[in-house]
């Protein structure tokens, strides 16, 4: 019985484009403290119907007992072991010991399905020109799925992907990326700590390469509430980051420099509110400072200016509404979804 051909959302070819061979995957995951999750991410890898080439760990200065978490999988996988040095330094360690054509990253907490590497050889052995590859995936929080990850509001790009990269990160992180390309791009930035697939995918799409999409929930990606709300105002003040890199390109053209600057305005409103919020509740010093920042931003909606204003002349309640309004708004999240800034 023929099976069906499965569902992608992908750009038009710039020319003609022939099928060709499915291509090798290098799996790299990176853990740090992960020896309670890393398991079962090694037997998702482990687990699928197009054999990976090679599976590569790199051990980022992990404190806890990752190294006999994986002892059981050693005569399977690659182990590389360095000092600490954050997550794109151990992707990129990982990356130099991979041998495949295409290298495929997995979280220390996620885990792939089981036809994930297939799907992912099929999209690449028909659209030989794509550099990016990826699936949609099933969002869990603490445990519970919540939505896949491209839904109404969240979709993948493909009319213009330059324009849509210096917008939002449409490629969702769990992405095979051709390791030539990835090599040529100077792979992850180890100076940033968040946004760092943002950031890669913004130089190589930038740099010409285009993304595809297997829209099919291939993995799952997981997410603990009590993460997300950490490090929130970080977060935004990393994607800022990025956007501030791409904003100083000279390869840009007018209008993406226009996109980019709104969306690098929009960011930096979300980062203020956030940092302010958090001040307010910890009743920090900076608290008064940043409620007077948000008063005068003028792009910000009326009713919240007015609320920082108060909370800065009158601190107690008038700092109570202003940090309810801006937990209206939320923390967006991967793939677009919306988080209380403050949720339970």
């Amino acid at each position: 019985m023929t099976r069906r051909p499965r569902p992608v959302v992908v750009p038009a070819p710039l020319e003609t484009v022939s099928s060709g061979p499915v291509p090798s995957f290098s799996v790299v995951i990176a853990a740090y403290n992960a020896a309670d999750t890393i398991a079962e991410a090694l037997e998702s890898a482990l687990a699928q119907s197009l054999p990976a080439r090679e599976i590569v760990v790199c051990d980022d200065g992990s404190e806890d007992d990752l190294a006999g978490t994986v002892a059981p999988f050693r005569d399977r996988i690659t182990l590389v072991r360095q000092e600490n040095g954050g997550e794109g330094a151990a992707k990129n360690a990982g990356t130099s010991r991979a041998s495949g054509d295409y290298v495929v990253f997995l979280d220390a907490d996620d885990t792939f399905l089981p036809d994930r590497l297939a799907a992912l050889g099929e999209l690449a052995s028909s659209r030989p020109d794509l550099d990016i590859l990826t699936t949609d995936a099933f969002l869990e929080i603490d445990g519970t799925v919540v939505r896949r990850c491209y839904e109404d509001g969240w979709t993948f790009e493909i009319e213009d992907q330059r324009a849509a990269i210096l917008d939002r990160n449409f490629i969702f992180g769990l992405a095979a990326v051709r390791r030539t390309r990835f090599i040529a791009s100077g792979g992850f930035d180890p100076s940033l700590r968040y946004a760092t697939d943002w950031d890669l995918w913004c130089r190589m799409v930038l740099a010409g390469s285009r993304a595809g999409l297997v829209d099919e929930p291939l993995a799952r990606y997981r997410l603990r509430r009590s993460s997300l709300s950490a490090d929130r105002a970080a977060l935004l003040e990393g994607r800022c980051r990025v956007l501030e890199r791409a904003a100083r390109r000279e390869d840009l053209t007018p209008d993406e420099q226009t996109r980019v600057r709104r969306a690098l305005a929009r960011e930096q409103r979300s980062a203020l509110l956030t940092r302010t919020s958090i001040a307010l509740r910890m009743r920090s010093p900076e608290a008064r400072e940043l409620a007077i920042r948000v008063a005068r931003t003028r792009s910000l909606p009326p009713g919240t200016r007015a609320k920082a204003a108060l909370a800065a002349l009158a601190p107690g309640a008038a700092s109570r509404r202003l940090v309810d309004a801006v937990d209206q708004v939320g923390v967006s999240g991967p793939a677009g979804l919306r988080f209380p800034r403050h949720g339970s």
